[in-house]
């Protein structure tokens, strides 16, 4: 990786038995806690800083913002936290990692942002913890590393690891809205959902404000700015109110209707645009990818990484959770029977279940995880896996949230499977995440499950910039989602209409243009049967998993379909 992250609970002896201080671009030294960092725009507003004074150490790696006009957000961090203690948390803003270190009678501790953006993985095994940012670095330390089988079963059927699993049962994460010190995990209390009546918090002007203010911080990042533009509604708002971003790239044939959407939104505010055809290099499962997995999500949302030589900018912003946030992505929606299709009526569903909820939003499907059961030697039953493996992180998350809507969202944030989109961007360019603000975090936990809507995040977008809409998203030509959804019906059912067509290439249609099967699973031929998404899964965890041979081999013999003899 281009950006790294990597420390130990020790001196620098210590940290030298597991990585060189010539790795990195500075090493923090203390008696009790060391840590590298390698980052190439170390020290830029709004980005990685470091502090070292006679109070102490401090790290800060990825997006911050600070209340104050101090340009070093590591310093003013390890002020704060001599002064207010873990309370300093709540006024750093940004899709982080913090690395406290504040003097013999403080202990050190690591800090994730509230919603988790910026992973930390820690492990145990090699003696003393060891922590950092890239999952395979920090598993090299494991001596003896196993596979946790878990951990495996719900990356290969849901595409997300969940809760802190990774692939290795030695190796875990940080959980969310938690700290990492030498011998605990301690829950913190920034992502708490607490919504407000509509008397008292006017959902639509908050949201409006709140992105201005998110929008004009982030601002500050320096060099040539970009932006991955959609036809849709989260990256427009992005692009409208930084008129310093010249670039916007899509990726998708010049004549999709989402790349036709998206250049006319460049060129409503100016900017250049460029659409990447998709080609090869739209799937390939290469280092430039699956490392950015982290052997816990599937890389297949990194849509734009075989481009990366191409896109010629410093600064990347993209509009990544904003409908997770602001638009109830994973909240549970009650739904109408029109013409044998279920068709979401804006409205919720008043006792949803939660596990049917989240299995349909990590897109599960029953039937292929039969198949894919068939053809591995995991003695389990996948569909009752699956399922309480959902209702068990479901119920972790249950003590944040007031009611169930809102614990669906919680669980969806900690289980975000989109993240590798930001990893990659982040390991290559200075990189925005506008939903990551620490205000617009607070507008989320503040606002009740039925007001986090479209409608109040376009009514919010058209405060700020009242042609925002100019261009509507090709397959939403309608205000309201059920004229939507029975317009998108009709076109599919109608002779001579055409279809909406969807966002993304087909990655059916270039998997086996491209002769994926032969190239990356030649020697696994009875998984070839299986759904293109499920195989870019065992391309992904196979490959994260060469970093230690022996856990590579391990998972190809669990992909072995069972002995009919044995069985």
């Amino acid at each position: 990786m281009n950006r790294e992250l990597f420390g130990v609970f020790g001196g620098i002896d210590t940290f030298e038995q597991f990585r060189s201080s010539d790795d990195f671009d500075e090493v923090l030294a203390g008696p009790t806690l060391t840590v590298g960092i390698r980052d190439s725009d170390l020290g830029a507003p709004g980005w990685s800083a470091t502090y070292t004074g006679d109070e102490g150490r401090c790290l800060v790696w990825g997006e911050s913002y600070v209340p104050t006009d101090d340009p070093n957000a590591a310093r003013w961090l390890l002020e704060r936290y001599r002064a207010d203690g873990i309370d300093a948390l709540r006024d750093l803003n940004g899709s982080y990692l913090a690395v406290i270190d504040a003097g013999p009678t403080d202990e050190a501790v690591i800090a994730t942002d509230p919603v988790r953006s910026r992973e930390c993985f820690y492990t145990d095994e090699p003696g003393p913890r060891t922590f950092g940012t890239d999952a395979a670095s920090v598993g090299r330390t494991v001596t003896e590393p196993t596979l946790d089988r878990d951990g495996v079963l719900e990356f290969l059927h849901l595409g997300v690891a969940l809760g802190e699993k990774t692939p290795l049962s030695e190796l875990r994460r940080v959980p969310l809205d938690s700290r990492l010190t030498s011998t605990a995990i301690d829950p913190l209390d920034r992502f708490v959902y607490d919504p407000q009546p509509a008397a008292d918090f006017d959902a639509v002007g908050e949201l409006a404000d709140r992105l201005e203010r998110a929008l004009r911080r982030r601002s500050v990042l320096p060099g040539r700015k970009g932006v991955l533009l959609s036809a849709g509604y989260d990256s427009r708002i992005i692009l409208s109110q930084l008129p310093e971003i010249a670039h916007s790239y899509t990726v998708g044939s010049l004549d999709a209707q989402e790349v036709r959407g998206a250049r006319a939104v460049a060129a409503q505010y100016g900017a250049s645009h460029t659409a990447f055809p998709p080609d090869e290099r739209y799937l390939r499962p290469d280092e430039s990818k699956r490392r950015y997995s982290q052997g816990i999500k599937e890389s297949l949302h990194i849509h734009h990484a075989g481009y990366t030589d191409e896109i010629d900018v410093d600064t990347m912003y993209h509009g990544l959770l904003c409908d997770t946030f602001f638009r109830g992505h994973f909240t549970a929606e009650n739904t109408v029977d029109v013409l044998g299709k279920r068709v979401p009526t804006g409205r919720l569903e008043s006792d949803p279940d939660p596990v049917d909820a989240l299995l349909e939003k990590f897109g599960y499907s029953r039937e292929t995880s039969l198949d894919l059961a068939e053809r591995t030697s995991f003695a389990v039953d996948p569909d009752a896996f699956v399922r309480g493996a959902i209702r068990d992180e479901f119920d972790s998350r249950r003590s944040r949230a007031d009611r169930i809507q809102n614990a669906l969202t919680c669980c969806g944030i900690a289980n975000q499977p989109s993240m590798p989109f930001h990893n990659h961007l982040s390991d290559n360019f200075l990189t925005s995440f506008l939903a990551a603000d620490r205000d617009l975090i607070d507008w989320h936990l503040r606002t009740p499950p039925e007001r986090r809507t479209t409608e109040t995040f376009l009514r919010a977008c058209e405060r700020i910039d009242d042609d925002i809409l100019r261009h509507r998203p090709p397959d939403r030509p309608h205000e309201t989602t059920l004229f939507n959804e029975i317009e998108g019906f009709v076109r599919r059912k109608t002779p001579f209409l055409s279809s909406f067509e969807p966002p993304w290439p087909d990655r059916e249609a270039l998997f086996e243009r491209h002769d994926f099967d032969q190239r990356h699973l030649g020697d696994l031929p009875h998984v070839h049967s299986l759904p293109t998404r499920h195989k870019l899964r065992v391309i992904d965890l196979r490959g994260w998993l060469e970093f230690r041979p022996e856990g590579a081999m391990r998972l190809r013999s669990w992909l072995r379909p069972p002995d009919p003899a044995v069985a």
